[in-house]
């Protein structure tokens, strides 16, 4: 027999460790790097064959002339709605 009494056995208490702080610069860091891969993923998938980035992109190939005027003609229209 043994003289000691015996341990009561470990208990959780539940609580995990707290978590670390993240500084505002970090947090910001994220976000954007988040941000930036959504739209690098919509871009990629936009480029896609027959897809509106594909069509342009394929539009402004055959005619660069008459793609340099209707972008210019929406510069205009977006400029005089200000």
């Amino acid at each position: 027999m043994n003289d000691q009494p015996a341990q009561p056995p470990y208990v959780y208490e539940g609580l995990d460790p707290a978590p670390e702080p993240k500084s505002a610069i970090s947090e910001v860091t994220d976000a954007v790097k988040g941000a930036a891969h959504r739209v690098t993923d919509a871009i990629e998938s936009g480029r896609k064959p027959g897809m509106p980035l594909s069509i342009l992109a394929n539009i402004a190939r055959e005619a660069p002339l008459g793609s340099l005027l209707v972008a210019f003609l929406l510069g205009v229209a977006v400029a005089r709605r200000r």
